[in-house]
């Protein structure tokens, strides 16, 4: 068995003590120390493969280099899971190692979960969840250093990043009012969110941005419970089958906007000659799979994962930072066109 290095044979092979080594490899600060040294001791530590005990290190500045990340359903979902890779790849730029928890929803698992990683002692939590929506902290994370991610809060003392859903469906909009329309129907599930009242005051604002003013019977709820998709075939419906129908639908995210297609092409509407439609998310396999490619806003995932981990190293660089509007991020959704959306026909 290989003996482990440490840090009295790099003071041997330097011809120093070891706490001279210690000093300089740990970076102390405040210690005046003779840079010809200094280069002895690093070329002593490569040399002789010298790792530095991690562990150890971390406990004396109590630290443990690791972030717990909690979240509902992320981890299982290719569209969301980008929030995980942009916070890993951040993490890891810092030295740092990301633990991930899904709990499915489940409140005792998550409980049990985040009490495991708090026995681990993580320098902090991202709390994320799979859609914008407003949380309830768990007690347990009040003492912890804490970020949530795609989510908020009543206590504006925890930091959040969050999607701008105002300025997501603002653009959305404005991508058909450009195209010249301007009877645009909505379709939205019922559940009452951030996202939802985000994206819906968007909507609002494109239209009238261009003098439109709002009609309430443009904009068309259905229940999305179980399913996204039905629930936009159901309120697309709706929409093209009233008199004077829209010439372009503007749909809460890409499933719904899915249903949409479904619902043209039964009345033999054509997309985009005969009906423009606009989704969100940017869920690439949807929309690279429709035909045409559907055009949409993108949710920044993988921005908002990397972000949140900027928040929480900062957090945790200065426990007890007052809260101010710099802890509570939306981060902007770009438009990424495809083929979905055409000037209105001529009706």
């Amino acid at each position: 068995m290989t003996r482990r290095i440490g840090i009295k044979d790099v003071a041997a092979a330097a011809g120093v003590s070891a706490t001279t080594v210690s000093h300089i490899l740990n970076r102390v600060e405040g210690k005046r120390i003779n840079p010809d040294t200094r280069k002895r001791v690093l070329k002593a530590a490569e040399e002789l493969g010298y790792a530095p005990n991690g562990l150890a290190r971390g406990l004396r500045l109590r630290r443990s280099h690791t972030m717990g990340f909690v979240s509902d359903e992320i981890a299982t979902t290719p569209h969301a899971g980008r929030m995980i890779l942009g916070a890993q790849e951040a993490a890891a730029a810092e030295g740092l190692v990301l633990l991930l928890v899904n709990t499915s929803g489940d409140a005792e698992l998550e409980r049990t979960s985040i009490e495991m990683l708090l026995q681990r002692q993580v320098d902090g939590v991202l709390y994320a969840a799979m859609y914008h929506r407003i949380v309830q902290l768990p007690e347990s994370l009040h003492s912890t250093p804490t970020v949530l991610l795609d989510a908020r809060c009543d206590d504006p003392a925890i930091p959040s990043v969050v999607p701008d859903e105002v300025q997501g469906g603002r653009t959305a909009v404005k991508e058909l009012t450009d195209h010249g329309h301007r009877r645009i129907g909505m379709t939205v599930p019922t559940a009452d969110t951030p996202a939802l009242r985000g994206r819906l005051e968007g909507y609002r604002t494109a239209l009238a941005e261009v003098g439109v003013p709002y009609d309430p019977s443009l904009v068309v709820a259905e229940p999305t419970v179980p399913n996204d998709t039905a629930a936009g075939h159901r309120a697309a419906l709706r929409l093209l089958t009233s008199e004077n129908r829209p010439t372009a639908l503007f749909c809460f995210n890409d499933r719904m906007a899915m249903g949409a297609y479904r619902a043209a092409a039964e009345l033999g509407l054509s997309v985009p000659g005969d009906l423009s439609v606009i989704g969100f998310d940017n869920q690439e396999l949807i929309c690279d799979g429709l035909h045409p490619g559907l055009s949409t806003v993108q949710l920044p995932h993988y921005e908002m994962g990397a972000r949140a981990v900027a928040q929480l190293l900062a957090l945790t660089a200065t426990p007890g930072r007052p809260p101010g509007p710099d802890t509570q991020e939306t981060l902007l959704c770009p438009l990424v066109a495809r083929a979905s959306v055409a000037s209105p026909p001529r009706l």
